[in-house]
């Protein structure tokens, strides 16, 4: 398949980048609001038992764990940028500030303004999530399935509520959507089928999603953060289990050909994701901490363990669901780790992962 953003990369040592140095251009993507999207309404065949069962336990488990972001967060908790809000050697604006020699206020601000950039590309794809689960509720084809979508969608408006609460009450910013973010999203809201969004939003984005919080959770010092972090990852847990209990069902009808598809757009949209790193958040801050974005992308890619710290968010949860899947097979095992997203090594450690 060709590859995404395909007009934004270049080449960075032996790394394929794709970066959005161009103002206007970041600002006319996200000025595209509406998206067209081809949708079909499917009825469920008028059958209103159960027909999948650990698709409706899924459902009830979702049912029995819902929490109401107004009332069961304690949102009197303080939040700082004259904390630590994060684990310093977790951070990559953090590694950055302490490298020029900035004092240790700025190297805390610094993390402060990562996790609220991340926070607020978290936030904006919780928007996406709530919008496809509405359209997973129109094409999906059990009443099992229809009602999980359905208890999802409650699910992802309260991570928006919660989010967005987080960062303007607590944090006093919502940065805006990054470009390399907003094209893949656009790509997951418009694209043809209900087997391609679950795979690409159920599958690709709540499995990487997991990995990213639950890094979020372990790292963070803030007890307002560490608990939103940790009901809003058990909400998405759920989510990835649902991808991979339809995704499960999907694979054994498909065909060798449909099963390449899937495994190559698999690989597109989660390549692209990664192939940022970090430049738009970089770009961002570049005025405010005084660094050449591209020299920082430089070092990292040149770390000696640079591929165990850039796959931790994805040998999480999203690269073993894949391989599971047989969505990762030998015909494109190699890709995987040669861009960094696939390793063998679950236990490494580094700066905090950033999508976008």
């Amino acid at each position: 398949m060709d590859k995404f953003m395909q007009d934004n990369r270049k080449q960075l040592g032996n790394f394929e980048i794709v970066d959005f140095p161009d103002e206007k251009q970041v600002a006319a993507i996200r000025a595209k609001l509406d998206v067209k999207v081809p949708m079909a309404v499917r009825w469920n065949g008028w059958e209103y038992g159960s027909e999948v069962s650990e698709l409706r336990a899924l459902h009830e488990k979702g049912k029995a764990n819902q929490w109401n972001a107004s009332v069961d967060v304690d949102w009197s908790i303080p939040v700082s940028p004259r904390e630590w809000i994060a684990n310093p050697e977790m951070s990559l604006l953090g590694q950055v500030t302490k490298l020029l020699g900035k004092d240790e206020a700025t190297q805390k601000e610094a993390v402060f303004d990562e996790l609220s950039y991340l926070l607020s590309q978290l936030l904006h794809g919780e928007q996406a999530a709530l919008q496809l689960c509405g359209q997973l509720t129109n094409l999906c084809p059990t009443t099992d399935e229809k009602f999980y979508a359905a208890n999802q969608v409650y699910d992802e408006a309260r991570h928006t509520e919660v989010f967005a609460r987080l960062l303007a009450e607590k944090m006093g910013t919502i940065y805006p959507i990054s470009a390399n973010l907003k094209v893949l999203l656009d790509e997951l809201l418009s694209i043809e089928g209900y087997t391609m969004k679950c795979l690409g939003m159920q599958t690709l984005f709540e499995g990487t999603a997991v990995g990213i919080m639950n890094q979020l959770r372990e790292n963070t010092r803030n007890d307002l953060v560490r608990d939103i972090i940790r009901r809003v990852e058990q909400d998405e847990s759920r989510h990835a289990a649902f991808g991979v209990l339809t995704m499960r069902r999907t694979v054994k009808r498909a065909s060798g050909e449909e099963m390449e598809r899937m495994e190559d757009w698999a690989f597109g949209i989660l390549e692209a994701l990664n192939a940022n790193q970090q430049l738009d958040m970089l770009h961002l801050f570049a005025p405010k901490y005084g660094y050449d974005p591209e020299m920082i992308v430089n070092m990292s890619l040149g770390l000696p363990n640079w591929a165990e710290i850039n796959a931790m968010p994805f040998m999480h949860t999203v690269i073993p669901n894949l391989c599971r899947l047989g969505l990762i097979t030998e015909r494109t095992e190699s890709q995987w780790r040669a861009v960094g997203l696939m390793t063998d090594n679950r236990g490494a450690t580094g700066s905090l992962p950033i999508v976008g």
